[in-house]
């Protein structure tokens, strides 16, 4: 059995408004990020994101990036288990309406061990709540990550 996972939100803001509140670190540390995102998601580059929740920076390494329709992404799996799993975000517009976005997170490469899963699980929760916030952000302006998990 292979892990890996899908999850989707439709977001009601153009493609490139929901691209950008991905994309440029100051945007995603308003809602997703708390404790902060460094460095624009350009291809080649490595970011740092931190969560307050989730203690200590990490790197994500931005492997490609088509400017308001895609990103993908590489980070560690698991903590000191050697691989890497791989994070694919799409942005395309609904319907042809360009007021509207589907954003699909897809993440793949997870180990089937024990850790391996319980680590897409986790993972997988939190990408869809990154969704949410996402909307919830874009939309009305609202953080759903604060105070959340303290």
């Amino acid at each position: 059995m292979e892990l890996r996972y899908r999850v989707f939100a439709h977001i009601s803001k153009p493609p490139h408004e929901v691209f950008e509140a991905v994309a440029d670190p100051d945007k995603l540390s308003r809602y997703f990020t708390t404790g902060g995102a460094e460095g624009r998601i350009e291809p080649g580059a490595t970011v740092m994101w931190d969560f307050h929740d989730f203690p200590g920076a990490f790197p994500v390494q931005v492997i490609e990036v088509v400017p308001d329709e895609r990103i993908v992404l590489e980070w560690e799996g698991e903590p000191d288990a050697g691989y890497n799993v791989t994070v694919t975000m799409t942005f395309k517009p609904v319907d042809g309406d360009a007021g509207r976005t589907l954003v699909e997170i897809a993440e793949e490469g997870w180990r089937e061990t024990e850790s391996g899963l319980k680590g897409s699980y986790n993972n997988c929760m939190g990408w869809s709540q990154m969704l949410a916030a996402l909307k919830a952000w874009v939309e009305y302006g609202i953080n759903l990550r604060e105070g959340m998990y303290k």
